[in-house]
This record gives structure tokens, C-alpha cells and sequence, in this order.
């Protein structure tokens, strides 16, 4: 299927590893030009792409980095929200202070970088952004900060895809289930607790295996893509119809 995206130009946060870096080269591959943000400047440099560094939970710099990316690439069509983590631990684990953190890295970036992207959408006659959630922001896991701001990024992309759709700017979500990839938190647990890896991939995989970084990335050069343009608000599952988030059980 032809996605339409060649000379798309895309801005990825979180774009120097994961999820973010593996997006970025598939829209290259497909075409786009494309920038990524990051905070580390030497992992910036080995992604071989125009790169940004900022730190996504500042929003001036946020903001800053957007910009930059739109005159560095001349304009701005399409955004990933990737940059996303958790700090502290469960409820009686973190502090308030954690939360915020944890909030600001992910829902509050997302908004922060889709707004200020909005001018820059509209210049070029509309635009897609994607916020790439969680299966935990549905389906209760460890770390409740992470779990409630990841459900709060899908419905972010749910009320955004209404706010922005009479600008001609669809907004989504995309939920990753766990995601088996090189040097990701998975491949460490796998080679480090193999009976209890091979145990969480036989009870809650149906086809027995995770998802891999490539099954992600297809669905968001999708989304992205004017090929799905009737798609808006809506939050992609692509978690090979996990059971659970977490290997564990998640309230022991």
C-alpha cells in the first residue's frame, strides 16, 4: 500500500532509541524527511537524523525544539509523541513529586508538543500527530502514576481529534503492548529470567510470542499516513491481544 508519506516532515520526542527511533526510520524509509528530539546529544548524533535536543518535560525548551524542527526540515506535517517513562514506585512508593514527573513526561509533553505544533500544521494545510500510549493505560498494571497518565494520553488523543479536526489535524493514540526488541526492557528480561519470560509469553500471548518493534511502526507510518485519514480520536491497540501488562502479578 502506497502511505502517501513521501515528503511528509515528521518530528519524533523520545526519537533516539525504542519505539521513537524505530518510527523515525520507517517514515524515512517510507519517504518523510524526519527530525528527532532527545536529551542526550551524543545518542542524538548515532541516530544519523537531523536531531533536536531538548528536555520534552520543559516546556520552553519543548516548544523551542518544535519550532526548530519545522525550520530545520521547512514546515511540519506530522508528530510523534513518543518520549514517555515513570518515575517512583506504586502509590505508597512515589511522591507527589513523582507523579508530576511521571505526568509531565508523558501527557503533559504530548499536549505541549501539539500545540505548538498546530501553526506550524497549519501552514501546510493540516496535519497528524500520534501520542504513543499504553495497553496499561486500559488494563490495570504496576506503577499507578504511569497507568493513570497513560490513560490520560488516550484520552488526550481522543479530545484533541475533536478540538483540532475543523483545523484539518488528526490526532491519535497507539498502544503498544509489550514490545520485544534489541536493547529494550524485554530482551533484558528475557535473557535474565528466561522461565519466567518464556512463562509470560505462553500464558498471555495467544499466538505465543510478543509484539515486535516492526508490527508498532507499521501502524504508526499508518496513522501518520493520509491513508488513514478517517481516523481520528481513536486510540490502535497493538498488543497481540495481551492479557496483562506486567509479567507479574501486579498487586501482590
Amino acid at each position: 500500500m502506497e502511505l502517501g508519506l513521501a515528503g511528509k516532515k515528521a518530528f519524533i520526542t523520545g526519537g533516539t532509541q525504542g519505539i521513537g527511533l524505530a518510527v523515525a526510520r520507517a517514515l524515512v524509509e517510507e519517504g518523510a524527511q524526519v527530525a528527532v528530539c532527545g536529551r542526550d546529544p551524543e545518542r542524538l548524533a548515532g541516530t544519523d537524523l537531523p536531531g533536536v535536543q531538548a528536555d520534552v518535560t520543559d516546556p520552553e525548551q519543548l516548544g523551542r525544539a518544535v519550532d526548530a524542527a519545522a525550520e530545520l526540515l521547512g514546515g511540519l506535517d506530522l508528530l510523534v509523541a513518543n518520549a514517555g517513562g515513570a518515575f517512583g514506585g506504586g502509590l505508597l512508593d512515589s511522591t507527589p513529586e513523582e507523579w508530576a514527573q511521571t505526568y509531565a513526561i508523558n501527557v503533559l509533553h504530548a499536549a505541549h508538543a501539539i500545540r505548538t505544533a498546530v501553526p506550524h500544521f497549519e501552514r501546510q494545510g493540516g496535519g497528524s500527530a500520534v501520542v504513543i500510549a499504553s495497553i496499561t493505560g486500559w488494563k490495570p498494571g504496576p506503577k499507578s502514576s504511569y497507568a493513570s497518565a497513560k490513560a490520560a494520553e488516550i484520552h488526550l488523543a481522543a479530545a484533541l481529534g475533536q478540538e483540532l479536526g475543523p483545523r484539518n489535524i488528526r490526532v491519535n493514540a497507539l498502544s503498544p503492548g509489550s514490545v520485544l526488541a534489541e536493547g529494550g526492557g524485554w530482551e533484558w528480561f528475557k535473557e535474565h529470567h528466561p522461565e519466567r519470560f518464556e512463562k509470560f509469553e505462553r500464558e498471555d500471548f495467544p499466538r505465543g510470542r510478543l509484539v515486535e518493534l516492526r508490527e508498532v511502526t507499521d501502524v504508526a507510518c499508518f496513522l501518520l499516513s493520509p491513508r488513514a485519514s478517517g481516523i481520528n480520536g481513536a486510540n490502535i491497540c497493538v498488543d497481540a491481544a495481551q492479557d496483562h501488562p506486567s509479567a507479574g502479578r501486579l498487586f501482590p
